[in-house]
């Protein structure tokens, strides 16, 4: 996500003037501007032997009335851009920059206007995502006010057995009482405002690029889940279950069907965890998932 600091200016507005005709934030992403993100990320990763977290599922759906998405071009050539992702309470941002442009300062100056949009937003939080094998994003790093949040592994499944259970099953989210329960669970489990989280599921809900599932044991919601498929790929995300049906097996049983369900189509399935969450890890090694590689977050304190 963070791939080039330099030192920030605090004079925000002059420097946004100054860069104004290569700097533009987007709305709407056109087909053009996907397709040039893809191929900078794959120069990137190639040159760096990691992978960027630039979530091209929310990218492809993007709100026409957000400014969340900032490019450099040189010669008509993208090579720097941030993307910022909005979840609840807080912003997550990521980036890069083409291995041919950087200590140029590019992705300083798309930092200051990410940062400029978030205040203008109201939110406190910024999270700075990177590659934990980034060089180039830790020094970038050390010249801007952070401090080290969070690891996340990212897991990909692997054949394996998979637990049956009839009495556990996943359903599409249809209902008023269906959206009303993934809020609470957002409460519940991720740490959302009420308020928060019916704007988040309200959002996800007209951007329609996610299936979004609740769980049921023995016929009553026990939990929720949210699969996306993109570039030929199955992406778990959002998975809870009510904090007091945890520790039933409410939630490999779930976790199973869904998996189960991405196979049949032929799809590699994937899913992100936080570092230390040892319950969410253990219970994804046990139905078959791996980590192949892991990302650092950064708390941003310049707010």
């Amino acid at each position: 996500m963070d791939q080039n600091y330099c030192s920030i200016q605090t004079n925000v507005i002059a420097e946004k003037l100054k860069i104004q005709r290569k700097y533009r934030g987007a709305t709407m992403l056109s087909k053009e501007k996907l397709i040039q993100i893809k191929q900078l990320k794959e120069t990137c990763e190639k040159e760096g032997g990691f992978e960027l977290k630039l979530n091209m599922d929310m990218l492809e759906n993007r709100d026409e009335n957000s400014k969340e998405d900032f490019f450099h071009y040189e010669k008509e050539e993208l090579v720097g851009f941030l993307g910022s992702y909005g979840f609840g309470n807080k912003i997550e941002m990521t980036g890069m920059v083409h291995p041919d442009y950087r200590r140029q300062g590019i992705f300083s100056k798309l930092f200051i206007m990410a940062v400029e949009e978030t205040k203008q937003q109201n939110i406190k939080t910024i999270l700075l995502n990177a590659p934990n094998a980034s060089q180039t994003a830790k020094k970038f790093l050390k010249n801007i006010p952070c401090t080290f949040s969070l690891s996340e592994y990212q897991m990909r499944w692997h054949q394996t057995n998979l637990y049956d259970d009839p009495a556990v099953t996943i359903r599409r989210s249809i209902s008023q009482d269906d959206l009303e329960a993934e809020i609470q669970l957002e409460v519940a489990c991720f740490g959302f405002s009420e308020q928060e989280a019916r704007e988040f599921n309200k959002r996800m809900r007209e951007l329609n690029s996610e299936d979004m599932y609740i769980i049921e044991a023995e016929g009553k919601t026990a939990g929720k889940i949210r699969v996306s498929e993109t570039n030929g790929e199955a992406w778990i995300y959002g998975f809870a279950v009510f904090p007091e049906l945890q520790g039933k097996g409410i939630g490999r049983k779930a976790l199973s069907k869904a998996v189960k369900k991405e196979n049949e189509k032929g799809l590699p399935v994937f899913l992100e965890v936080e570092a230390k969450n040892a319950h969410a890890l253990k219970l994804y090694e046990s139905c078959g998932f791996k980590s192949y590689h892991s990302q650092d977050y950064y708390l941003y304190l310049g707010l």
